[in-house]
């Protein structure tokens, strides 16, 4: 079990969240290991596994009704995953497929004019969304297990610092350390206000953007001790903050040249209002908000209370970019900057 995650997996309940159950299906890692722990037989079909509709109902232990009750209810989520009803052409070629898999026991095929099928997908997403079936609640327990298992194996054990394993984490980090010095120095010279000044402006850029204080992203993250709130933020993340940052910085300038003295935390807090709610903004806050909620849930299952409508399924390409083969430790991509850089200082 991953220790430094907000929560449990045993909290989640996949029967009524589509989130969840999205985020497995989603997860190509971990479905790899699902399939192979549920043991999905079934008919080779257009190049995949497929299961019949009595099939299903066969191995979850309930009647045809049950599982048309949920393909009523669930239908577009089901269909989204993999199943499909298979009619005219593809049907005989279906036919043929079952009686070659199962000879005589298909017979009953025969004047049969459509077939409900469902990949290992849309089989998986069914026993998610089952609750009269027992094998469909273990089912559950093992995808959860297994979840958490391949995500640990693939981060080395932690999922803390899993936005650094992005190839664009590295570039970000620096730009913004950049900005942020600009920053600083437009509050050091602007500012008619002691040290408390720096932690409080940074706090209205981080509640501007996804709503929390540092402490409060501390809480939720479970940062002890000296982790650095900024070591955890995703690119895009570190982008937004820079951007508020560098603009900022350079209003506070302009307003301070402009009045020929440094500004009250009065007039600072009224510059600042105004300049967070300018329109260009809010996509690109929306943006953030959604990344980091969706992806924080997912990898790291820590749920930020002020966001949850921002949460959304996880992307297939997200689980690439943050576990698949391009994702790397920090320490390796510090040691491949640091090659480029020293390729581009023999080259002047």
């Amino acid at each position: 079990m991953n220790t430094d995650k907000h929560g449990s997996d045993e909290r989640k309940d996949l029967t009524v969240s589509a989130v969840d159950r999205q985020n497995i299906l989603n997860n190509p890692y971990a479905l790899q290991e699902i399939e192979k722990a549920a043991e999905i037989k079934g008919i080779t079909f257009e190049g995949r596994r497929v299961v019949l509709k009595e099939q299903v109902a066969a191995f979850f232990e309930v009647d045809i009704r049950t599982i048309n009750n949920y393909l009523d209810r669930y239908s577009a989520e089901l269909r989204q995953n993999g199943y499909e009803v298979i009619r005219g052409k593809r049907l005989k070629e279906l036919k043929l497929a079952c009686h070659e898999n199962f000879g005589n026991e298909t017979d009953f095929l025969t004047k049969t004019t459509v077939l409900a099928v469902f990949d290992s997908r849309a089989f998986l997403n069914l026993a998610m969304l089952m609750t009269e079936s027992e094998r469909a609640r273990v089912l559950r327990q093992v995808m959860l297990d297994i979840v958490i298992d391949t995500i640990n194996q693939r981060t080395g054990g932690g999922t803390k610092y899993i936005n650094q394993r992005d190839e664009d984490f590295i570039i970000s980090y620096f730009e913004e350390e950049n900005y942020r010095k600009e920053f600083t120095d437009a509050l050091r010279d602007c500012v008619d206000m002691g040290q408390a000044k720096y932690p409080i402006y940074t706090d209205k850029i981080y509640i501007s953007i996804f709503r929390e204080n540092a402490q409060e992203y501390r809480r939720i993250l479970r940062l002890h001790g000296k982790e650095a709130v900024r070591d955890t933020f995703y690119a895009e993340i570190l982008d937004l903050v820079a951007s508020y940052e560098y603009g900022f910085g350079k209003r506070l300038r302009a307003a301070c040249e402009k009045m020929g003295r440094k500004l009250t935390t009065w007039e600072v807090d009224r510059l600042f209002a105004a300049f967070a709610e300018e329109p260009h903004w809010t996509p690109l806050v929306e943006k953030a908000r959604n990344k980091m909620a969706s992806r924080d849930l997912a990898f790291r299952d820590a749920l930020h209370h002020q966001l949850k409508e921002y949460v959304s399924p996880v992307k297939r390409d997200d689980f690439e970019r943050f576990l698949g083969e391009k994702s790397k430790e920090l320490s390796e991509r510090l040691e491949e900057a640091k090659d480029v850089m020293k390729r581009l200082k023999e080259r002047e």
